[in-house]
């Protein structure tokens, strides 16, 4: 059987080495991984794709904080701090923030669940998918749209009280279905499944 090394790219003939052994790339020294499951693989990578995919709704739909300053109570969504932003008239932020925390990280869960599960694309779209995935990936900011939050209320805990809406749950779990997607992905997969 002839296997490219994944670290140096030198192609092997492997030959058939017991359960204690592992063949070695000649070049670089790299152990060769056992054939994985591909199967489990994209079961896991389309479970959690579909799991943040559940949650990316109700995170970005239901409050996800009440801020309560001098006697002022206000709470918003994501969405719906999307929409003020538009409503006041700050266009750039609010495309930035749509873009960057909804419209980006929905199409890159899409697209795990896409290449992992549905396989409704031809062979030719799922390797546009895949490079378009990849590309959204280091897009997608929910996950620093978490950490800003964490920032925001270490920052103004003296003189803002906080409070987490029924949203946060579902957005911390969606960041980390989502991760766990992605880190379980294996793009080898669909083209073994050809």
């Amino acid at each position: 059987m002839l296997k490219a090394c994944h670290c140096c790219g030198l192609i092997h003939e492997i030959p058939a080495v017991g359960e204690d052994q592992h063949a070695l790339c000649t070049r670089c020294g790299t152990r060769f991984a056992e054939e994985v499951n591909r199967d489990r693989s994209a079961s896991r990578t389309a479970a959690a794709a579909v799991g943040a995919f559940v949650l990316f709704w109700p995170a970005i739909l239901l409050p996800i904080l009440r801020i309560d300053q001098l006697g002022l109570s206000h709470q918003s969504s994501i969405l719906g701090g999307t929409l003020e932003l538009f409503r006041h008239g700050s266009w750039f932020v609010g495309i930035v923030v749509l873009l960057f925390s909804i419209v980006f990280p929905l199409t890159k869960i899409i697209m795990l669940i896409e290449l992992s599960w549905l396989e409704i694309l031809h062979r030719k779209h799922k390797a546009i998918t895949l490079r378009l995935m990849e590309h959204l990936g280091k897009w997608s900011m929910m996950d620093v749209m978490l950490l800003a939050f964490l920032v925001m209320l270490v920052k103004l805990g003296d003189m803002v009280e906080f409070h987490f809406g029924p949203a946060i749950v579902a957005f911390v779990f969606c960041v980390a279905m989502s991760m766990l997607a992605s880190l379980s992905f294996d793009p080898h997969a669909i083209w073994d499944q050809e």
